[in-house]
C-alpha cells in the first residue's frame, strides 16, 4: 500500500470509532524502521506499541534458475528483515513500557507450508518457509523469558487483492487466477486476526492455515 493511499485510508476512517495514524516507512531500509518506531514512542496519542501485525509481503516473478537477484533481495528484504526488523522494534517498545500482553500477527502464507509447482513462486515460498520458523522461534524465545507476549502465523491461500497483479505483471493472467474459483476476501483475514487477538491469554493461536474451500494446494 502506498503512503498516498495509507493517508486516503486514514482519512476515510476518521469519524469512526479509534484513531488511524499514518506514517511513511519503507521496511526494507532500517532506518526507516527505527524512526516509524521512534515516531510511534513519541507521539502523545500513541506512546508505544501492544500490537505488531506484520502484513507487508511481495512477490516477483523470478524462478530459482532464472531469476533476478536485486528482486530475490527485495524479496528478502521486505518478506523476512522487514518483518523481523518491526518485530524486534516492537518487542523492545512492549519491554520499555513492561506490557507483557502484547501480541506479534505475522501475515505469513500457505506458501510457507507447501511448494506449488510453478517456478514463479518458489523463491517466495522460500520467504514464506522462513517465516514459518521464525514464528516458532520467536514463541521459544518469549517462552525463554517468561513473557506474556504471544505470537501468531496465519497463512492464507489465494487471497484477491493486488498481490497476484503485482507479481505477474500481467492483468489477465492475475484476473485468470482470481477468477478460477471463489477466493478468500480482505475480511476474512481481517477477521482471523481479530479472532487471534481476541483469544484469552492463556490460549497462544501460533499458526492458522486457511484456504478458499475450493482451493486444491
Amino acid at each position: 500500500m502506498t503512503f498516498t493511499r495509507q493517508q486516503t485510508l486514514a482519512a476515510e476512517l476518521k469519524s469512526q470509532p479509534g484513531m488511524v495514524k499514518a506514517v511513511r516507512c519503507d521496511i526494507s531500509k532500517e532506518e526507516d524502521v527505527l524512526a516509524m518506531f521512534q515516531t510511534i514512542k513519541a507521539d502523545p496519542d500513541l506512546g508505544g506499541v501492544d500490537v505488531c501485525i506484520n502484513n507487508a509481503g511481495l512477490a516477483h516473478n523470478e524462478p530459482l534458475l532464472t531469476g533476478s537477484t536485486p528482486q530475490w533481495k527485495e524479496m528478502v528484504d521486505v518478506n523476512i528483515l522487514g518483518l523481523c526488523m518491526c518485530t524486534r522494534e516492537a518487542f523492545k517498545s512492549m519491554q520499555e513500557r513492561k506490557v507483557d500482553d502484547g501480541h506479534i500477527i505475522l501475515l505469513n502464507s500457505m506458501s510457507g507450508h507447501r511448494v506449488i509447482p510453478s517456478g514463479a513462486t518458489h523463491f517466495y515460498s522460500a520467504t514464506k518457509y522462513a517465516v514459518t520458523g521464525i514464528v516458532e522461534g520467536l514463541r521459544q524465545e518469549l517462552r525463554e523469558l517468561k513473557s506474556g507476549i504471544r505470537v501468531t502465523s496465519i497463512s492464507p491461500g489465494l487471497v484477491e487483492t493486488e498481490f497476484t497483479y503485482r507479481m505477474m505483471k500481467d492483468d489477465g493472467k492475475a484476473k485468470a487466477i482470481y477468477s478460477s474459483i471463489p477466493c478468500l476476501q480482505v475480511d476474512d483475514i481481517t477477521n482471523t486476526v481479530i479472532f487471534s487477538l481476541q483469544s484469552p491469554k492463556h490460549m497462544e493461536i501460533n499458526d492458522v492455515l486457511i484456504r478458499p474451500t475450493a482451493q486444491s494446494s
